[in-house]
């Protein structure tokens, strides 16, 4: 099954996939490493956004996402455009897909019990796609 790992930062989802097919990992080539939300944030933009996600979702036949979650307030609070992200994705409609939200907590205790086959730095991944990729092994893994 792929999963796609979502790192929500300012108007932007980074995003990183990861197939887990008989206990063997693999990452499927995807031609997105991130997908922008225009800096206006009308309507139109939200739903471009969200259609834009759907589509890749559907061309890699996706049917599971797990957002890294952002804290509302305090110090590491995420700001209101990804929250707005966070909304367009959970609300995708006309296709099979499961959305998940994950903890740092949950994230740092599913590593604990399941380390990272390989290093980060061995994926040959963008430095910034490493939460993402994260978020989808802990997807994988976390039960």
């Amino acid at each position: 099954m792929i999963i796609c790992g979502v790192e929500l930062t300012g108007s932007d989802a980074v995003v990183c996939l990861l197939n887990l097919d008989q206990g063997q990992f693999s990452l499927p080539e995807c031609k997105v490493r991130k997908l922008s939300l225009k800096k206006n944030h009308t309507r139109e933009d939200l739903l471009q956004f969200q259609a834009s996600f759907a589509e890749l979702m559907a061309e890699y036949g996706v049917k599971k996402v797990v957002i890294k979650e952002r804290m509302p307030k305090g110090k590491f609070a995420g700001g209101a455009i990804s929250f707005k992200l966070e909304a367009a994705i959970q609300l995708i409609s006309g296709i099979e897909l499961d959305v998940a939200l994950i903890s740092p907590a949950l994230i740092k205790s599913t590593l604990a019990a399941n380390p990272l086959p390989i290093p980060f730095a061995e994926t040959g991944l963008k430095v910034f796609q490493e939460t993402a990729f994260t978020s989808a092994y802990v997807g994988h893994m976390a039960k």
